[in-house]
Order: C-alpha cells, then sequence, then structure tokens
C-alpha cells in the first residue's frame, strides 16, 4: 500500500516536471503557464476566498446529482436485472438515455425548467442514471442463484433477503457505479456550469477562456482535479477493496472468508 502510495507521487512529480519544461518550451504564458505562475494564482484566489466558494457550489452540484442518480439508478437497475420482464420493456428506454449525448439533455434541460438549479441537478442526474442502472442491472443478473434460494428455503422476509443477501453482491458493482459516476458527474457539472450557471468551477473557467487567462483556468481546473483524486483514493477505493471481501478471498491476505466458509459447510 505504502509502495503504491510512493509511485502515485512519483508519477505526479513527473507530470509536473513536463509540465514545466513544456511551458518553458512555448515560452508564452497565456498559452501554456509554468506550475510557478499557476501556484501563484491558485494562491491568489485560495487567500481571498475566491477559489473555495465556486469549488463548494460545483460540490455542492457534484453531490446531489450523484445521490440522485445513485439512489435512483440503483432501484431500477436492482428492479430491471431481477425481473426479466420489466428489462425487456424498459430495456430500450434506458438504451436511449444512455446513448443520448450530455450536451443534448443540458439544453433540453434549460429549456424545458429554465436557467435555474432544478434544470442544472436534473440534467446532470439524467446523464448518469443510465449508466448506474445497465451497471447494477449486470450486477443482478450476475448473483449467485444459489444463495438466493437458500434464503427463499428459509423463508428470509424481502427485506431481510435484500440486506443479507442481494446487497452484499452487489458491493463491487456500487462501488463500479460510484466510481465511474464521479468521473463523469463532475465533468457534466462543469458543462452545465459552462453553459447556464453563474457560479461554480464551470462559471469560472468560461470566464477566464474569455478573458485568455489560462492559468486561472488551470488554477480551478487542477483544484476540483485534487478533490476528486482526494475522494478516490480516500474513500472509493477503500470502499472497493472492503466490497469485495464477501467473494472468496480476502484481498488483503488470501485467505477464506467466512461467507465462503460457511458457503462450502452448507454444501453450496
Amino acid at each position: 500500500m505504502r509502495q503504491d502510495g510512493i509511485i502515485a507521487a512519483l508519477s505526479l512529480v513527473t507530470l509536473a516536471v513536463l509540465w514545466a519544461l513544456a511551458a518553458r518550451l512555448s515560452a508564452d504564458p497565456m498559452v501554456l503557464p509554468s506550475p510557478g505562475e499557476t501556484a501563484r494564482v491558485w494562491w491568489a484566489l485560495a487567500l481571498n476566498g475566491e477559489l473555495w466558494r465556486h469549488v463548494g457550489a460545483t460540490l455542492w452540484r457534484v453531490a446531489i446529482a450523484f445521490g440522485l442518480a445513485m439512489s435512483l439508478g440503483s432501484v431500477v437497475g436492482i428492479a430491471l436485472g431481477r425481473m426479466p420482464s420489466l428489462d425487456r420493456f424498459f430495456g430500450p428506454w434506458v438504451t436511449v438515455f444512455l446513448n443520448l449525448p450530455a450536451l443534448v439533455v443540458i439544453v433540453l434541460c434549460y429549456l424545458w425548467i429554465g436557467l435555474n438549479e432544478t434544470a442544472a441537478i436534473a440534467a446532470v442526474t439524467l446523464n448518469k442514471m443510465a449508466q448506474v442502472i445497465v451497471t447494477l442491472r449486470d450486477g443482478t443478473r450476475a448473483n449467485d442463484p444459489e444463495l438466493d434460494g437458500m434464503a427463499r428455503v428459509f423463508r428470509m422476509p424481502f427485506t431481510a433477503r435484500m440486506r443479507h443477501v442481494v446487497l452484499p453482491q452487489l458491493a463491487p458493482f456500487f462501488a463500479v457505479a460510484a466510481r465511474n459516476g464521479l468521473a463523469m458527474i463532475w465533468k457534466i457539472v462543469l458543462v452545465v456550469e459552462f453553459l447556464g450557471r453563474s457560479s461554480g468551477v464551470g462559471f469560472k473557467i468560461h470566464l477566464h477562456f474569455q478573458n485568455f487567462q489560462t492559468a486561472h483556468v488551470l488554477a480551478y481546473a487542477l483544484t476540483f482535479v485534487g478533490v476528486m483524486l482526494a475522494v478516490e483514493y480516500g474513500i472509493i477505493q477503500r470502499w472497493e477493496r472492503g466490497a469485495n471481501r464477501w467473494r472468496g478471498q480476502d484481498p488483503q491476505s488470501g485467505s477464506e472468508t467466512n461467507l465462503s466458509r460457511s458457503r462450502g459447510a452448507m454444501g453450496l
């Protein structure tokens, strides 16, 4: 684990060195400012509080849209995975939303709902929800039928069956949906803010783009990338490692988990 962190740090340092070399070769800070110049702009924005205000606005939109997409998409995906007849009817709808360009959804939401927060959140949620549905639908189909059969034999209530049998098997798929969701949602949020919001990282990038202030664009973009990396390494990857422990081996020790031994004892 520690070695992986060192390698990741060296990778980022290498990227910064390459950035500095490219900036030196271009010799035009309006095209590509150096890491030092970008850092100075970032520090000035951080000190006056403007940076954190707009990053906070974007994070709020990401959090709301992520929560809605994950919750609604998970319910629909599990339902489609457990009921093939329902999937046959609504499957084409999911395919349409999955392949509909994000920009079209954003523009339509702004046209139908207006240039407000509701339209912004709805556009981001709709763009992500189809992907969550597909991931959880496929994960539900891959569930072990023997475990489901065992739960029926023991007449477990529906809520207990979902909590102790279905959802633990879906934990890796939840982690995948969450990781892909964050990667997609924050990009879509920036487009939403770019097109029709007066706050947030996307709005500030649009403003500084119009003024040819590349260092400011990079300062805002890199700040948000840093936040997403912290979420990825601090939350998502830990969750993913924990989610996979229910399977045959503990990812850290390689030993059998309690669930694996229990299934073997019952002859499953």
